[in-house]
């Protein structure tokens, strides 16, 4: 294998963890939720697509202090309390809930037995009995809490915040967060983790920028005016082997280490290949991954129709609505690639790139503007899987320098399985002490085992073909 990608392996363990306390946070001020006995937050069709009616989970590891007090699990967790009921203010939306209302849409309500909910746990285990902390591991999953029999994509009357911490027998511990994509996408949610970590950090509030809201900038035209056909949202018969292969067998998770190098070197061969193509670097590793994957699992038939879906944000392409310092909703828009089968396996790797570069370069203000009126007008019900790869992209998320609650930057900061969507591909930036800053960044998807060495091989060519 090229050693500019690296296949990373993680621990398969169990983690016992215990749950000592589980309590709500409110605001610890007043906040215009208290001023209503009715009081209510319209969501835009941004915040309530059916992709984005999900719990994004995460998870943050914090070594243990040189010197830490006796009492540490107590103060650690009043400090991360204190500072939640402290940023609560300025973003009360997060205390409250959500409801459907007429048409099936979305809308945040409050009452009196509303907050964020903060869950205390412990772990007979060491942070070094983890394995690797660097590798998004399955394994993880206990140091998130979830309520026993939770329904898959249940939001509503839910927290719309819920935040774990397990304490190891080390003194390290771990901060396990699910945050709705409703209120916020990921640039938002680093935003909100940036004000609490400050604030957890200095002992006072920090909200710069202060907190926005103004979710009816997104508002639906009327009459609604949908312009472009919006293939990210139709379901596409599956007549291919795509989603049987990967939804019918138990999907591996697997994690490639990319260097700068060989991303580079990705895109020059793209590059190369067409010299009217001038693409950017998530172009070309997007196409790449997609061909490789589409060709490890041998798809068939070769005419079937594939998709590519990605998030654009879209915050850098608003011209004629203006967005104030500080707003956190959702501003991403979903890009969508379509080739046959057929294509991606035997057509010039420059095609494939190019194909992925026009999808992004199609999401506009003006291509916004058409989704959020299509969400109006037909408000899909569903998530579609069929032929799809989907690619979530952190890398340009400053995690691990947001996330300093006051114990220095976390050792990993990321999610944690993905096998409940196999179909879903995340591009992470590297973190912890050894990245070095060579901008690294890990490719975590998910394979029926028979693939895992064939998309391995396939990842790692020079020259992608």
């Amino acid at each position: 294998m090229d050693s500019c990608v690296q296949e990373l392996h993680f621990s398969h363990l169990h983690i016992p963890v215990t749950i000592n306390n589980k309590f709500l946070v409110h605001p610890s001020s007043p906040t215009p939720a208290n001023q209503s006995p009715h009081h209510t937050l319209y969501l835009s069709n941004l915040d309530d697509t059916i992709g984005a009616r999900v719990f994004t989970p995460s998870v943050y590891f914090y070594r243990s202090a040189v010197n830490q007090p006796d009492n540490r699990e107590s103060s650690v967790l009043k400090r991360l309390q204190d500072a939640l009921g402290e940023v609560l203010v300025p973003y009360y939306p997060l205390s409250g809930r959500l409801r459907e209302v007429e048409n099936g849409k979305l809308e945040v309500f409050f009452g009196e037995e509303q907050g964020a909910l903060m869950v205390s746990a412990n772990s007979s285990l060491a942070l070094a009995d983890l394995g690797d902390l660097t590798v998004p591991n399955p394994a993880w999953l206990p140091l998130i809490f979830q309520h026993p029999g939770e329904e898959a994509y249940k939001i509503l009357e839910m927290p719309l915040l819920i935040a774990q911490v397990t304490f190891f027998t080390c003194g390290g511990f771990s901060l396990g967060i699910r945050l709705c994509h409703c209120i916020c996408d990921g640039f938002g949610a680093m935003q909100f983790l940036g004000s609490w970590a400050a604030t957890s950090k200095t002992g006072k509030l920090i909200a710069d920028p202060e907190p926005v809201w103004d979710r009816e900038v997104f508002k639906p035209r009327n009459p609604p005016m949908v312009k472009y056909p919006h293939h990210e949202y139709l379901p596409i018969e599956e007549r291919s082997n795509l989603t049987n292969s990967l939804w019918e067998r138990k999907p591996l998770q697997k994690c490639y280490r990319i260097s700068k190098e060989f991303q580079c070197r990705v895109k020059n061969i793209a590059q190369g290949q067409d010299s009217s193509l001038v693409c950017s670097t998530f172009d070309a590793m997007a196409a790449h991954i997609w061909r490789s994957w589409v060709k490890a699992l041998d798809v068939k038939p070769l005419e079937c129709d594939l998709r590519l879906t990605f998030s654009v944000n879209v915050r850098t392409k608003l011209e004629t609505l203006k967005l104030r310092k500080g707003f956190y909703g959702n501003v991403v828009c979903l890009a969508c690639a379509m080739s046959t089968v057929d294509s991606l396996m035997n057509d010039p790797f420059s095609k494939t790139t190019r194909l992925v570069k026009e999808a992004r370069v199609r999401v506009t203000e003006d291509y916004l503007r058409s989704m959020v009126d299509y969400v109006d007008v037909k408000r899909p019900k569903r998530l579609e899987f069929g032929g799809k790869l989907m690619i979530t992209q952190w890398t340009r998320f400053e995690m691990y320098e947001t996330a300093d609650f006051g114990w220095g930057k976390p050792v990993y900061a990321g999610p944690i399985d993905l096998r409940p969507t196999p179909q879903v591909c995340v591009l992470l930036p590297e973190g912890g002490v050894k990245s070095g800053g060579d901008q690294s960044m890990l490719v975590c998807l998910c394979l029926p085992p028979p693939a895992v060495q064939n998309f391995t091989r396939l990842l790692s060519l020079y020259d992608c073909t």
